[in-house]
């Protein structure tokens, strides 16, 4: 499987950016590193993988002496080699999955922002099942694949050096299907005891809470080794969804990230909130 879309547009949006900053032309660039003008366009533009030697001599051309920016930009680069589970559901899921899939896998930290669900790394079976059943709109793929890969993406919570998520989950997501406790008691016991997890924090959006940034709907950072400016977000819609890959505006959607945990319950009112829910609906 490729390297992501996003990752791969970031990787040819920085090496562009770059070059222009040196004032130099793709003409110049390909001469002086051995590559055709095509080849150079089609990186910067995303249109092709780079090769790890491709990227390095472009940056030792560049004169890049920051490591770490080299060492995460290489990252990105070796993501095309990678092989994973989600090989065996490339017919099922879109691409926006296969890019969530693939970032989530590199990620060191997440931070989310879900108004009306509980978001789908805290999942259990029986939760997803019914929320992918009553709001997926093609018809690719079965419930139980779909459902399967949500499974499935849950292991960067506990693979070795997991990731570190920070939650902030609307009220109305936790009292929402009260009527199906066989469904909704195990899955706040499922956050429960994903809270007692040193990488995972959960914070409640009550719904007497002032006007906020989440407002505007769901979204997930997710934070990279190396450099802030390599971070991405998604912001999901109905229809289609947005890969928000601009240094600048991940930063502004960083900052209203912490905007939305100072509205939220604290880690610990919150936890006590989701257990009173359990146990009222019991």
């Amino acid at each position: 499987m490729a390297i992501s879309t996003v990752r791969r547009r970031r990787l040819g949006g920085v090496l562009r950016k770059l070059r222009e900053e040196r004032k130099l032309t793709a003409e110049t660039v390909a001469e002086a590193t051995g590559m055709s003008q095509a080849k150079l366009t089609r990186i910067e533009t995303a249109h092709t993988a780079a090769k790890v030697e491709d990227v390095n001599k472009l940056l030792d051309y560049y004169e890049c002496e920051d490591e770490d920016y080299r060492a995460g930009l290489i990252a990105i680069t070796k993501d095309g080699s990678k092989r994973g589970w989600w090989l065996s559901y490339r017919d099922v899921i879109n691409s926006t999955t296969t890019d969530l899939i693939l970032l989530e896998a590199d990620a060191i930290t997440y931070r989310t922002y879900e108004p009306a669900f509980i978001p789908g790394l805290f999942q259990t079976p029986d939760y997803a099942r019914i929320v992918i059943d009553r709001l997926r709109i093609s018809s690719g793929g079965s419930v139980e694949d779909l459902v399967q890969v949500r499974m499935a993406r849950q292991s960067i919570l506990t693979r070795p050096n997991p990731v570190q998520v920070w939650a902030v989950i609307h009220e109305a997501a936790l009292c929402s299907n009260a009527n199906r406790p066989e469904i909704m008691v195990s899955q706040l016991d499922r956050l429960l005891t994903l809270s007692r997890l040193p990488n995972i924090n959960i914070q409640v959006m009550p719904i007497g809470a002032a006007i906020h940034a989440g407002m505007n709907g769901a979204l997930a950072l997710m934070g990279f080794p190396q450099r802030h400016d390599l971070d991405v977000v998604l912001v999901e819609g109905m229809l289609s969804s947005m890969w928000v890959e601009d240094p600048a505006d991940v930063e502004i959607y960083r900052a209203k990230f912490q905007e939305i945990t100072a509205e939220a319950m604290s880690v610990d009112s919150s936890l006590a909130f989701i257990t009173a829910q359990r146990d009222k609906i019991k």
